[in-house]
């Protein structure tokens, strides 16, 4: 899926087919409540002392005019978050150090466990975006065929790494994650998002 979706992404870009016009981004968000998650470090995973998982339910509306992907990975670089990728899931645990990361899905439906092994199981569908803070661990329990993943960082990121716990001195892990600083905007709803006073409220 990774190579199909590459190149039909570089055929977007370059005709301008199946890509939203930037003027009209704001048209495909809807205002939806964040549904906040708390992961404490397990000894394993580390996941984030300060902030919580953001979950947004279906704030993105996927129209059949525009390709999923691209209305989400166009809406997070507006907003700041780019380095986008279209895949799925891994089916491994495994967070990151250096950055936080914003998961959009735009296709299809998937079960997956966050906060690591003792952590939360949550039903994500087409449409949903899930914020996760550096340290956040996350894999894919079970996926539709179909199931599609738009992933982007923030610019305020560092080097990005994916260890599984196993992989990483954990003392070293809680320590760089404590490094990542705040992103400048909500992945969907910008600089006057949800986001930023969630976290800054939990600092």
């Amino acid at each position: 899926m990774p190579i199909l979706e590459d190149a039909k992404r570089a055929g977007e870009r370059i005709t301008g087919w199946g890509r939203p016009k930037r003027r009209d981004l704001p048209d495909f968000t809807r205002s939806r409540k964040p549904h906040l998650f708390r992961f404490e470090d397990d000894g394993e995973t580390p996941n984030n002392p300060h902030w919580p998982m953001v979950l947004y339910r279906s704030p993105v509306a996927l129209t059949s005019g525009c390709d999923p992907a691209a209305i989400l990975e166009d809406l997070f670089a507006k907003n700041g978050w780019t380095d986008s990728w279209r895949d799925g899931i891994y089916d491994f645990l495994h967070f990151h150090t250096h950055t936080h990361e914003v998961l959009g899905i735009a296709r299809g439906a998937a079960r997956v466990q966050f906060g690591g092994a003792k952590g939360r199981m949550l039903d994500l569908k087409a449409g949903d975006v899930v914020v996760q803070p550096a340290g956040t661990g996350h894999r894919r329990l079970k996926a539709s065929r179909d199931f599609l993943v738009v992933g982007a960082y923030p610019a305020t990121s560092g080097k990005y790494d994916e260890p599984k716990p196993s992989q990483i001195d954990h003392a070293k892990a809680v320590a760089s994650i404590a490094k990542v600083r705040l992103p400048r905007a909500d992945p969907v709803y910008g600089k006057d998002g949800p986001l930023l006073n969630v976290w800054k409220k939990h600092r």
